[in-house]
């Protein structure tokens, strides 16, 4: 692989939990965003990318290790991310993919969180290792995929076109477009059209008489 492929991971200023000390782990560790996306589902943003802080606090880390995490006893780890306040609205299962998630970067990546993309040598095969980590479907995958792009400085050939429309310059739809709270308000109000244009289509698709 040429040295050109090789993608260095920037260390920015990141916003997505919306406190200080869990967006500079974002910013500095790979495993955190990584875990932070995988969270983000079914929960306020802010509440998703805070967890990885949380998680290593009460490991008593400086960071969170895939390798550490992999070996945990499931039902103590699922019992740390239970812990008032919650990691996640569902920490036992959320725990099991977190794991799923280390063993699987232990298993594939000896542990290197960044080795994901750190040799990519497209946004096409970035996209394809994204969607094979546990628990990352394509819509998570590309809103990754994304942010990597947009906000860490990872940025193989075609990564814009493997993102979708997630990777559109200007654009306010995902995590990968938030650097503060004004963009933060904006991808909410995307979202929140996109739900009113999804809940309106099945409203009318629901009145239409059925055939004979």
């Amino acid at each position: 692989m040429s040295p050109e492929s090789i993608q260095s991971t920037q260390r920015p200023e990141i916003h997505l939990a919306q406190q200080s000390d869990a967006d500079a782990l974002l910013g500095r560790s790979p495993l955190a965003a990584l875990v932070g996306m995988l969270l983000d589902q079914q929960v306020p943003m802010e509440w998703a990318f805070s967890g990885p802080y949380t998680i290593a606090v009460r490991l008593d880390r400086d960071d969170l290790d895939a390798h550490e995490i992999a070996a945990m006893d499931p039902e103590a780890f699922a019992a740390l991310l239970s812990e008032k306040p919650a990691v996640h609205r569902y920490p036992g299962s959320m725990a099991q993919r977190i794991q799923q998630l280390c063993h699987y970067l232990v298993e594939e990546y000896d542990g290197d969180a960044e080795a994901v993309w750190r040799t990519a040598g497209s946004g096409k095969e970035l996209l394809a290792r994204l969607q094979a980590l546990p628990g990352f479907g394509k819509q998570k995958a590309q809103i990754f995929l994304a942010l990597l792009g947009k906000q860490y400085g990872v940025r193989p050939e075609g990564w814009r076109e493997a993102a979708g429309a997630y990777g559109e310059e200007g654009a306010y739809r995902s995590a990968a477009d938030i650097t503060g709270p004004d963009s933060l308000a904006k991808v909410r109000a995307h979202k929140q059209e996109m739900k009113a244009a999804a809940k309106a289509a099945k409203a009318a698709k629901d009145s239409k008489p059925s055939g004979n």
